[in-house]
């Protein structure tokens, strides 16, 4: 391994991607090349060689800024699961690869739906490091975890079909009409690849604060074990938590048969602090699929929404289908509406209150059963 200087003035023209944007650029001073294995969240400099699909780079500010041929970018290697649009994984060496994410993510091309056109290409220039030449990763600017706190915030998830489902959009109108009702309102996406829309559109409906799992140091949550799918709900929930919120809305990417998110909803740690799930789906088919799975896991579904609202026709075969409520996506920032879902997480809050106390009750009897022994002995 080599380690180059990297001057000042280099570092000035560099585009730095959303992905870097918990970054410290003071402490990227050095520059590694030679033979090195990348890993997920490893920051590379990288060379924009050929472009493709994805003609722009969102910064860390959010602001999609045009790439040219030539340009030095600042991203994360990374794995994406996106069915509408790439496949891709870490490269085991730094060779040229693509960006298959606007948020900065490298990676290597595995598959790409039809129709996305190839991806941009790009060359690693090596590795970013710290003054002693050690690889620096998104790990390393991470949030702690934190411990839960009480007391606990509702929390309500929305999930979905695929991609393209109409979670994100959910998502931000539930926040917007939790805060209209004068809640305060936490955000995050919680699974996915990074990217600055989703993350912008939580914050613009107001709520605060926003995370994602950036924050606990994952460029993206595809092909990462259930450690650290535990890692980020204890991070990412538990900072929301601390921060005093009265109600935490958190999107799930992707498709519940995705791997990790079919994992994220099987952990207990997760699925046992959950009030409430709103469901988004394109058609009512797949409302009646997605309910289902949930519900056959125990999850407590109180809705339908999604793109399957634009057409009144789907919406009445889904609440037929499903038994459920569908609301139609604007209206979750109504607040007629928005108080009738906080009312049925607080019911449902106050059921499962109820059943970890007979739980606790029931749990509590052997020992008591042995005690009224020990004194009859």
């Amino acid at each position: 391994m080599k380690i180059q200087e990297l001057k000042e003035h280099r570092k000035n023209r560099f585009k730095w991607a959303f992905t870097t944007r918990n970054v410290d650029q003071g402490q990227v001073t050095t520059l590694l090349t030679g033979k090195l294995t990348p890993s997920a969240g490893d920051l590379v400099l990288a060379r924009v060689d050929k472009l493709g699909q994805h003609r722009k780079l969102e910064l860390t500010t959010s602001r999609r800024a045009d790439m040219f041929e030539g340009d030095e970018i600042v991203v994360a290697f990374g794995n994406r699961y996106a069915p509408d649009q790439f496949e891709a994984i870490v490269p085991d060496q730094l060779e040229p690869c693509h960006l298959i994410a606007a948020g900065g993510v490298a990676s290597r091309l595995l598959n790409r739906h039809d129709k996305m056109k190839r991806p941009t290409h790009i060359t690693p220039l090596g590795l970013l490091g710290d003054q002693d030449g050690n690889p620096l990763n998104l790990r390393s600017f991470r949030l702690p975890p934190s411990g839960i706190l009480q007391p606990e915030p509702l929390i309500l998830v929305v999930a979905g079909t695929a991609m393209n489902a109409g979670k994100t959009t959910a998502c931000a109108n539930l926040v917007k009409g939790f805060a209209r009702r004068g809640l305060r309102v936490a955000a995050a996406k919680i699974t996915g690849t990074g990217a600055g829309a989703d993350y912008r559109a939580l914050v613009d409906a107001g709520a605060d604060p926003v995370f994602d799992f950036l924050d606990a140091g994952y460029v993206s949550t595809y092909r990462i074990d259930r450690s650290a799918l535990l890692d980020i709900v204890l991070t990412v929930v538990g900072q929301l938590t601390a921060s005093g919120a009265e109600i935490i809305v958190l999107e799930v990417a992707d498709g519940l048969l995705q791997r990790e998110t079919s994992r994220l909803f099987l952990l207990p740690e997760f699925a046992g602090r959950l009030d409430g799930v709103i469901f988004a789906a394109g058609d009512a088919l797949g409302a009646q699929a997605g309910v289902g799975w949930l519900s056959a896991r125990q999850l407590p579904v109180i809705g339908v929404t999604g793109v399957l609202t634009s057409s009144p026709l789907a919406i009445r075969e889904a609440e037929e289908a499903t038994g459920l409520p569908v609301y139609q996506t604007g209206s979750l920032a109504h607040t007629a509406v928005s108080s009738l879902i906080y009312g049925c997480l607080r019911s449902r809050r106050r059921q499962r209150q109820g059943e970890a106390a007979r739980e606790a009750k029931t749990m509590r009897r052997p020992q008591e059963i042995t005690a009224v022994i020990a004194e009859g002995a």
